[in-house]
């Protein structure tokens, strides 16, 4: 039987991989609803029991689409994590930073957190969110006011545990002293963990879990990516996919396929088996709109890695990590908080 991971001290636990929602609302091309639904349930029946979604995934559709593929009592139990706070601005709207409209924004006011639950609530067609996250901590907002009302929201019923992504150590301890905080999602893979690892000094003294997204660097780890391809998605305005940093990054990912093939395993599962040797208070929630790519992910959980294995595909990356930073500056600057 495979040993599920706690959630902090939440009470909620979970399979060592879940599945990230977010490619199944056209965030990386074109999707249909129909075979994202089958996607999910797929997910469902291979046992994966941790689905993160998130409001800004297509505007409130991924979460209405997890709403869908649970509906007829099949969730059984699975945990169902949402974000709110970020968000993009209408298209064509004029902008007073000057900043295209594919930039996002972030509100985590009380009252906005609030209205926020209440209307996932009713696109996942559900009672209570198992984890509700912050998806970017708000400069212009105490995050003891944030996450004041994320535990408002917990006393009512509506909410089970609280979560933050992206947010530095000072935050972290401040949310945590306001209430619980169960989980912290960051970027963390073989190509970026600099931030990830720094962060989890603090998440481990406090026994707070760490939920590694983006873990397979939206894809470039999993061995498919050639440096002629066109990215037309969202990709391609990420600093690690372009032509000045992507035959670069390949390199090195070139070095990880040479040494899944040493393990007889494929380079995702190799890249996730790396993630998930961090520790044990340790989630990764690989996104996906391929039912086959689940069942190659989950063959992660068979991967044993020991320290020198582990230490062999670090030093895989400069500790300085990848060519490019992970987002682009407009982006980069909502990390800090």
């Amino acid at each position: 039987m495979i040993k599920k991971r706690s959630l902090g001290a939440s009470g909620l636990s979970c399979l060592a991989i879940g599945l990230g929602c977010a490619p199944l609302s056209g965030v990386y091309g074109t999707t249909d609803d129909e075979d994202a639904i089958r996607v999910v349930r797929h997910a469902l029946d291979r046992g994966i029991d941790y689905f993160d979604t998130a409001f800004m995934y297509g505007h409130g559709h991924n979460e209405a689409l997890l709403g869908r593929a649970f509906a007829d009592g099949r969730r059984n139990g699975a945990i169902i994590a949402t974000k709110f706070g970020q968000y993009f601005p209408p298209k064509g709207v004029q902008r007073p930073d000057g900043l295209p409209d594919y930039a996002p924004l972030t509100d985590c006011r009380p009252e906005t957190v609030i209205r926020s639950a209440e209307v996932s609530l009713q696109r996942l067609k559900i009672s209570e969110i198992d984890l509700y996250y912050a998806h970017r901590v708000d400069p212009k907002v105490p995050i003891e006011d944030t996450v004041g009302a994320m535990k408002r929201l917990v006393e009512q019923g509506k909410v089970r545990a609280l979560g933050l992504s992206e947010a530095s150590p000072a935050s972290i301890r401040s949310a945590h002293a306001v209430h619980p905080i169960a989980a912290v999602q960051m970027e963390l893979s073989l190509l970026y963990h600099a931030d990830a690892i720094e962060v989890r000094k603090t998440t481990s003294e406090l026994g707070i879990s760490l939920v590694a997204y983006s873990p397979l660097a939206r894809g470039l780890l999993t061995g498919t990516v050639n440096v002629t391809d066109e990215i037309k998605d969202a990709r391609g305005r990420l600093p690690a996919f372009s032509k000045e940093n992507i035959a670069k990054n390949l390199s090195y990912v070139e070095r990880v396929v040479q040494i899944a093939r040493e393990n007889d395993c494929s380079p995702a599962q190799l890249a996730l088996a790396w993630v998930l040797a961090q520790g044990d208070d340790v989630i990764a929630i690989p996104g996906t709109r391929n039912m086959a790519r689940i069942d190659e992910n989950l063959g992660a959980l068979d991967v044993r890695l020991n320290s020198l294995e582990v230490a062999q595909l670090t030093a895989v990356v400069p500790s300085s990590g990848a060519a490019g930073e992970r987002y682009p500056p407009y982006q980069m600057a909502d990390l800090k908080h």
